[in-house]
């Protein structure tokens, strides 16, 4: 083994428990996020030669997760049943508590209107920040995490996300909307209080 390959290695190892993290949080099962994970690894290791530079070792190592992560989630969508149908009962039954958050003009009601969480870029720096909303995305319905994380993190858009999902363009719109609310008020409960 050369140098280099040691290097890979080591860098490698080092990204791994992030890895980990985002696979956990975006498939909700710590096998099958290993699993992706070590598919990620693998194919790392194998095409390291192929990394052009053209961004941040990191970016790309994720990038090959973000594909493993999406070629899982359609062989579930194909291949296994998602049989457990409680996510629409939860986001149904919240439909009521969103319509209270407005008014009919479409402006928030005064109790709900959002709160300032200071300066936006020392929040983006603070490390607490950062674990509140991993606190905050673990605790979304599993169907409102994936497509919240599909789109923001990920960074994938509508149209690849319900092409992935099987979902309409206006039921991905509503879950996105859904999971932003949500966030905002665990975060508010979390980071504010």
């Amino acid at each position: 083994m050369n140098t280099d390959t040691l290097s890979i290695e080591g860098h490698i190892a080092a990204l791994r428990p992030k890895l980990i993290a985002f696979a956990r949080l975006q498939l909700r099962d710590s096998v099958a996020a290993e699993d992706t994970v070590q598919d990620t690894l693998i194919v790392a290791l194998e095409k390291h030669d192929a990394f052009a530079g053209r961004s941040a070792f990191e970016t790309w190592v994720f990038g090959i997760l973000k594909n493993k992560i999406l070629e899982r989630i359609r062989y579930e969508r194909r291949y296994c049943s998602w049989q457990d149908g409680s996510w629409q009962n939860s986001e149904q039954s919240d439909e009521d508590a969103f319509e209270n958050l407005f008014q009919d003009n479409g402006r928030w009601q005064p109790a709900h209107r959002p709160q300032s969480w200071g300066n936006p870029d020392q929040v983006l720096e603070n490390a607490s920040f950062w674990k509140l909303l991993d606190t905050c995305l673990l605790v979304l319905p599993d169907s409102t995490a994936r497509v919240f994380t599909m789109r923001e993190l990920m960074g994938l858009t509508t149209q690849e996300i319900c092409d992935a999902l099987s979902l309409s363009d206006a039921n991905c719109w509503v879950m996105l909307h859904r999971a932003r609310l949500k966030l905002r008020a665990c975060i508010e409960k979390g980071w504010l209080t």
